[in-house]
Order: structure tokens, then C-alpha cells, then sequence
């Protein structure tokens, strides 16, 4: 794992929230996932490339509920994903073809979890996920159970960029709560 303080430069920040502005508005854009009960996640999300399902825990070309297509990856967060990975060192180069973009609100949160519904080739391989922090403070957990009491807790500013990838790719990992602005 590695983590990447303050990457992203500010002005770059700005224009990608305006892509997810815009992206996020248009078909396919954010919405709030739900669990098969109808118990809805504590944050909004948009896939690019391809669109993650959280009932079935698998990626396809639409969602489910709607039949929207992915928007597709700006070359810009491709380029910042690439270019971060390359300045850690430690992982194989990629080319994302996923990136999903949580927004959280101010009771927002993401319990410890996994990425393991990438494929099969990518787990084994240990390609890195790459996490890009925009906007305020997040609380961020890992560690290797989903026991948030035994978790490591840093706090993601924005502009930082974390990168999970080898052994670290499979690391349980969410946000407790974001870290409200003065």
C-alpha cells in the first residue's frame, strides 16, 4: 500500500470535480446504491467504463435498475491513475477500464469491505485499485478483517492518492466518516 500525499495538484481537483459534475448528472450518473432488502449504501456513486452491481457483485455494461451505460474513463483520471502508480513503483502497470466515484455527504460513510469483484487475472496478478481523495477529509480504515475496532485509521486529505495493490490489494477498507471543513 501506498499512499501518495497531496498527488493531485489543486487545480487539477477543480477540474475533476467538474467532470463529475458533469458526468454525474447526465445517464448513468450518480445514484444511490441498494442492497436486494432495499437498504440503501450511506453515499452516492458512478461508475465509468463499466458499471458495478452491489447485488450481484459484478461488473457489466448497464445498470440494472435503469439500463444506463457507464460514461466513459476521462483520460484525465486514467492519466492521473497511471501516472501515481508509476510514481509508487511497487505495483505492474495498468490501464483502467473501471473507476467508480463515491460522493460522500456529510453522514456518508462505506463500511470495511473488499475489491475482489474485479477479475480473476487482475486479483491474482495483484494489480492495484487506485483511490483518489477530492473534497474533505475522510476518515479512511484498513486492515485485514472487517473488525473496524482492530482497523488502522488515517485520515485521506484532498489531493492524496491511495494505491492498494500485491498484498495489500485484498486489505479490508472503507470510510468511517468524513472530516467536515472550517
Amino acid at each position: 500500500m501506498v499512499l501518495l500525499k497531496g498527488f493531485v495538484k489543486p487545480e487539477d481537483q477543480v477540474e475533476i470535480i467538474r467532470m463529475c459534475r458533469q458526468l454525474g448528472k447526465g445517464p448513468g450518473g450518480f445514484y444511490r446504491p441498494s442492497y436486494k432488502n432495499g437498504a440503501k449504501l450511506n453515499l452516492w456513486m458512478m461508475s465509468l467504463g463499466k458499471n458495478w452491481d452491489l447485488t450481484t457483485r459484478s461488473y457489466g455494461p448497464t445498470r440494472p435498475f435503469d439500463g444506463a451505460q457507464a460514461p466513459t474513463i476521462p483520460d484525465a483520471f486514467k492519466m492521473i491513475a497511471q501516472t501515481a502508480n508509476s510514481t509508487a513503483n511497487e505495483f505492474p502497470q495498468i490501464n483502467p477500464d473501471v473507476c467508480i466515484v463515491n460522493y460522500y455527504t456529510n453522514s456518508g460513510k462505506l463500511g470495511l469491505h473488499q475489491d475482489k469483484d474485479e477479475s480473476e487475472s487482475s486479483l491474482t496478478k495483484g494489480l492495484p485499485f487506485i483511490s483518489i481523495s477530492i473534497g474533505d477529509t475522510a476518515e479512511f480504515l484498513f486492515g485485514n478483517t472487517r473488525d473496524k475496532d482492530q482497523a488502522t485509521k488515517i485520515n485521506l486529505e484532498s489531493g492524496d492518492v491511495l494505491i492498494l495493490g500485491g498484498e495489500s490489494r485484498l486489505l479490508f477498507h472503507g470510510v468511517s466518516h468524513a472530516l467536515q471543513s472550517l
